[in-house]
């Protein structure tokens, strides 16, 4: 991809971060409940600026969540959009709500409105996670995935989708529903088996990777195996981060290709323009880029172009930056 500086065109990688957990409070210095450094909200985005992100979209988990990344949406346009929808982790908020009904109507409503103002591509997140079953139990968990799969035949957006440990009954709720979702979606931090990612994408949805789907020998096999035009990049910040334990680390330290990133420091000697050890950042999505496409073989460039025209058609993105 190219841009024109002073009548000049250059190179530049330019990457869509389709899962950026913007609202979350250690964006404002926040950890645990207590403030631990100054808010670095705008230097976070600056820096993913800097190091070529031109897209994210911001995870909406909860009503008040989704509602947040709306706001931020409205406030940073053609650079921030928002997902709306209920995390299978937080299920049980919905199911002890003194009226659920409403919660979920308050939610389709919010899609809706986002969707006719633009700021919201995506219904999600939503989905299954039985590995995390002490948010909320699984039964409650596929109850509110079937109800909000009913919401989404009605938005007619592409599917944010979360899929961990539950490949059987996430595909048996997901799979009777497809003719009534043509836009499908992407299943997002994939940590999943190779047929699980294959019938995935037998089924029409994309995968999304980052530093979680990077972490062992068998995750990087997986990576290896999608195709490239299901392929979508991420970060999951302020989670999911390259670790110096993970199997992908070795990919960073043997190729220079990724551009560099500002040095980070602990929470507690934090200086403002400094990154925060532990807390991953869209910045970084430059390192999930450059270990895709050395476990895929081809240029960082290549890959850039591709993950960004799958999401640019999924989405809709304006491509007018």
């Amino acid at each position: 991809m190219a841009t024109e500086t002073n009548g000049v065109l250059q190179n530049m990688r330019q990457y869509i971060d389709i899962g950026a957990n913007l609202t979350d409070p250690m964006f404002r210095g926040f950890y645990h409940g207590k403030q631990s450094h100054a808010d670095d909200f705008d230097e976070v985005v600056k820096r993913a600026i800097q190091q070529g992100v031109r897209k994210m979209l911001v995870t909406g988990s909860n009503l008040t969540e989704s509602e947040s990344a709306m706001q931020l949406a409205r406030l940073h346009q053609k650079l921030l959009y928002a997902t709306v929808g209920v995390h299978p982790c937080h299920s049980l908020e919905v199911e002890n709500n003194l009226d659920p009904a409403k919660y979920l109507q308050d939610l389709e409503d919010l899609a809706l409105k986002g969707k006719r103002e633009g700021t919201v591509m995506a219904f999600g997140e939503i989905g299954l996670d039985y590995a995390r079953l002490h948010y909320a139990p699984a039964d409650i968990q596929r109850k509110y995935f079937i109800k909000q799969l009913d919401i989404a035949e009605r938005l007619d957006l592409p599917l944010f989708l979360h899929s961990r440990d539950c490949a059987v009954d996430f595909e048996a709720i997901l799979v009777p529903r497809l003719p009534k979702l043509p836009k499908r979606g992407v299943v997002h931090s994939f940590t999943g088996t190779i047929e699980e990612m294959q019938s995935l994408v037998a089924l029409g949805f994309s995968i999304g990777v980052n530093g979680c789907s990077l972490k062992t020998e068998e995750n990087l096999e997986v990576v290896k195996a999608i195709p490239l035009d299901k392929i979508m990049l991420e970060t999951d910040a302020p989670w999911c981060e390259i670790r110096p334990s993970h199997a992908s680390s070795k990919f960073l330290k043997a190729n220079n290709e990724h551009d560099e990133l500002p040095p980070s420091v602990k929470k507690e000697k934090f200086v403002m323009g400094t990154m925060v050890r532990g807390r991953c950042e869209p910045c970084t999505i430059s390192q999930v880029a450059s270990v895709v496409a050395a476990l895929k073989g081809v240029t960082l460039e290549d890959l850039c172009e591709t993950a960004w025209k799958n999401c640019v058609t999924m989405f809709g993105f304006d491509e007018e930056l």
